[in-house]
């Protein structure tokens, strides 16, 4: 008997039965599209934490002063400004590690167009503060040193800025009132949607920073040279740790703060915790990935539960084929190529089921979906695998029938 005549045999046994083979292949499917849908989940979601590393700042340390003490009451970080300009260029001069060391104030305002207004996040930034946090232009320049120098009334906006106040025309050249204040915009930055602390990237308005100080946000706290955070962009992941430290060291010794004393700054290190997140959704996605796979354990039994009911039903088939000539080696191949074919066509269905699952799911919840090509040949890899593993034991048992009981079976 051939493997043509075992594939042959095997196939109008798996269509005289149809119904009882495709609820037999059920498991298999559901687990296939399971595993293949919850990679590209995780995928997703570690392509979106990448995203957001991106939008934010790689290797990007922040720096915020210290919270202020009113009668006992104690504000939050921030109230207290203790950070000056010259805390900003003494990091980026003296740290060899550090790329750029950008300080920056922050506010918000309505801000008015003609008939339209808008509320918005000001931002008072110096032209190394965009390379720092990777913003870069649609369109227009940026905000020039000599904009610094000279407190020039001119302003870059988010997208937000764009549809709210411009309906969506073109900005460059019109000019716009902050606090009766007039600004020309000269730029609009690329969207980058939100960070990962929720904040809305694309609806702020960036000044130069000594204008924002004297005609914007400057009050009695945001004097001089004080300024609310310094963004330190440091030369390699590998450095963040060691620069962090250092950065802490050199303010302390700047402050004045003695080792019994509290600093009055705080420095968060945003890379740590984008990577924790990522962490996370591995973890999640492996998890999710193994949940699924029980499904593919439990279809494989399934398909075993099935085989040995088959082997029982045709037992005198079995015996007469024997008594023909059929080797168990013959009988053994057909069960087996009976299993196999069941498992891999529900995995090709399952591959399929998950591939437009994945694209479902992308469209419906608006969530970053990537498929990863090692998903649906792994899928199909662990079917056929289940098919062999599983069909072992009935085609074994097939083939050791003995053909005159066999032949006697009712």
């Amino acid at each position: 008997m051939t493997y043509a005549d075992s594939l042959l045999a095997a196939a109008i046994s798996l269509k005289v039965n149809i119904l009882r083979s495709v609820l037999t292949t059920l498991g298999i499917i559901i687990g296939v599209a399971a595993v293949i849908v919850m990679v590209s989940v995780g995928a997703g979601a570690r392509a979106n934490v990448e995203r957001l590393i991106e939008s934010i700042g790689s290797n990007l340390i922040i720096v915020v002063p210290g919270s202020a003490s009113h009668g006992g009451v104690r504000g939050g970080l921030g109230t207290a400004p203790t950070l000056t300009e010259g805390d900003a260029e003494a990091i980026q001069n003296e740290l060899e590690s550090v790329v750029i060391a950008a300080p920056s104030v922050s506010g918000s305002a309505q801000v008015i167009f003609g008939n339209a207004n808008w509320f918005s996040q000001i931002e008072g930034i110096t032209p190394e503060y965009m390379v720092a946090r990777n913003w870069s232009l649609k369109k227009g320049r940026d905000i020039l040193p000599e904009d610094i120098r000279s407190a020039a009334k001119v302003a870059v906006i988010g997208e937000i800025l764009v549809n709210e106040l411009f309906d969506g025309q073109n900005p460059i050249g019109q000019t716009i009132r902050i606090k009766r204040v007039p600004f020309e915009i000269i730029g609009v930055l690329n969207p980058k949607g939100q960070t990962a602390f929720g904040h809305d990237q694309d609806d702020k308005i960036f000044l130069p920073l000594s204008t924002a100080k004297r005609r914007i946000l400057g009050n009695n706290q945001l004097g001089g040279d004080l300024v609310r955070v310094i963004a330190v962009s440091v030369r390699s992941a590998e450095e963040v740790g060691t620069t962090e430290l250092q950065v802490t060291q050199l303010l302390q010794a700047r402050h004045r703060i003695r080792p019994d004393q509290a600093n009055d700054f705080s420095i968060r290190n945003i890379s740590e915790f984008l990577s924790a997140r990522k962490e996370s959704s591995r973890v999640m996605s492996l998890l999710l990935a193994a949940v699924a796979s029980v499904s593919l354990l439990v279809g494989g039994i399934g398909i075993m539960n099935i085989m040995l009911v088959s082997v029982t039903e045709r037992t005198r088939e079995i015996g007469l084929r024997m008594a023909l000539g059929a080797t168990g080696r013959d009988i053994m191949i057909q069960f087996l190529i009976e299993a196999v074919s069941l498992s891999l066509i529900g995995g090709i269905i399952g591959i399929v089921l998950g591939l437009v699952g994945s694209q479902m799911i992308a469209n419906f919840a608006d969530w970053p979906m990537q498929i990863e090509a090692y998903a649906p040949l792994m899928a199909f890899g662990f079917a056929a695998s289940i098919g062999v593993f599983f069909g072992f034991y009935p085609a074994r048992k097939a083939a050791r029938l003995d053909p005159i009981e066999a032949l006697r079976f009712e």
